[in-house]
């Protein structure tokens, strides 16, 4: 792909998930997008609301390159040759910006990454979902005034940030635990194996063994024969005072 970057690179994905029949490994990388967002655009999880842009109008690609795309998955699509000369902008990083209608979502979302991403600073949290450091605090020690009604969902989900930034993020923690082992010398720790009852209970001593008797598997009649099926029936007629001729006794 050429030096362009795209403009609305959210915005154009849903364009070509609804438009197009392009891969979405093709849209993830055209997008600068992870191909789970991609997923989640299909799936209607993500980028609701957000309505599709034409990349062909605005000059960003020719028919000609969607159609090769969408004749070879394997294909990667490239960006038209920009008419203009755009100077590029440096700009200050600073917190991230979240709209208004997903403000009310970031305690949801912290609390998800510190459930499944304990490894994660604070500040990797304040850079992803866009919140406070005694927000973080306060959901961690569950004195945020919402405590009871928060429920973890995963920020990518939300819109957030996107998949790659938070694999970035996921990285770099690991990195650093990493890094952080080897300085101070501490063993690979390995995971941990159930305890015994006796050991996890307290005043609960050792057990006895307890041998299982299985009961044995009853014995399978052989089929009677028709004969015997007959005399059987018999025998019960007679019980029941119900007797044939053959049983009746003979005139004097």
């Amino acid at each position: 792909m050429s030096d362009r970057k795209l403009l609305m690179p959210k915005a154009t994905a849903v364009w070509l998930v609804e438009n197009t029949s392009l891969a979405f490994e093709q849209i993830a990388e055209l997008c600068g997008l992870h191909v789970l967002e991609v997923k989640g655009i299909a799936d209607g999880d993500v980028a609701q609301g957000i309505k599709g842009m034409d990349p062909i109008s605005t000059g960003q690609l020719t028919r000609e390159e969607i159609a090769r795309g969408e004749e070879d998955h394997g294909y990667q699509l490239k960006l038209a040759a920009a008419k203009v000369d755009i100077p590029d902008v440096k700009s200050k990083k600073g917190p991230r910006y979240t709209p208004v209608s997903r403000r009310q979502d970031r305690p949801n979302a912290v609390l998800w990454l510190l459930r499944s991403h304990p490894e994660l600073k604070d500040s990797q949290i304040m850079r992803l979902v866009g919140t406070t450091k005694p927000t973080i605090a306060a959901i961690r020690e569950r004195t945020h005034w919402n405590s009871p009604n928060l429920q973890p969902q995963d920020p990518v989900t939300l819109g957030l940030c996107t998949q790659i930034d938070l694999d970035n993020e996921v990285r770099k923690a690991a990195r650093r635990l990493e890094r952080e082992r080897k300085e101070s010398g501490r063993p690979l720790e390995k995971a941990g194996t159930l305890l015994p009852t006796s050991q996890t209970i307290p005043g609960l001593g050792p057990q006895p063994e307890v041998e299982i008797i299985l009961p044995k598997p009853a014995e399978e009649k052989p089929e009677e024969t028709a004969a015997e099926e007959e005399a059987r029936v018999f025998a019960r007629l007679r019980e029941m005072g119900g007797g044939t001729k053959t049983d009746e006794e003979p005139p004097q």
